[in-house]
């Protein structure tokens, strides 16, 4: 049986050459390894096939009992490292809270585990008749929410 920390002491080997990132790494009960990388600018599809050739080799005959995948961590997926949170600042994002609140606004920072998303929302204004669209910042914990991930625009 091959060991989850045995991949990823490989993959961190790998990821030191470069500026890729380790996402997660899965070994399903129907013998599939999963190897998640991202990167800023994303992932080559060279880059993955290397990485999957080093896993081949570094591991040996023990590889073919299973079905090894090397991809990125895919596009509109929810983030589970901090490093996916640093690389959509400024971008546009979609979180759920603990609480089953559902948010949509621009990724502003990140700071440990804390991120701060800015959200357009109705504000009473004294004085006005009518609520003002605001921007009002949220300070979020990444371990404090089901699930955050970049929202695509296509306009």
């Amino acid at each position: 049986m091959i060991d989850s920390n045995v991949v990823k002491t490989i993959v961190e080997e790998w990821l030191q050459k470069g500026e890729y990132f380790l996402v997660d790494v899965c070994i399903t009960p129907d013998n599939r390894i999963i190897v998640e990388i991202d990167h800023a600018d994303g992932v080559w599809i060279e880059d993955c096939a290397e990485l999957s050739r080093l896993i081949q080799e570094r591991i040996g005959d023990e590889i073919g009992e299973y079905e090894l995948e090397v991809g990125s961590a895919g596009i509109g997926q929810p983030f589970k490292v901090a490093k996916q949170y640093e690389n959509h600042i400024g971008k546009e994002i979609e979180v759920l809270t603990d609480e089953g609140r559902k948010m949509q606004g621009i990724l502003r920072s990140v700071e440990g585990s804390s991120f701060v998303v800015t959200v357009k929302e109705k504000q009473k204004v004294e004085g006005k008749k009518r609520p003002v669209i605001a921007d009002v910042d949220y300070t979020l914990d990444m371990n404090n929410v089901k699930y955050t991930k970049h929202l695509l625009s296509f306009k």
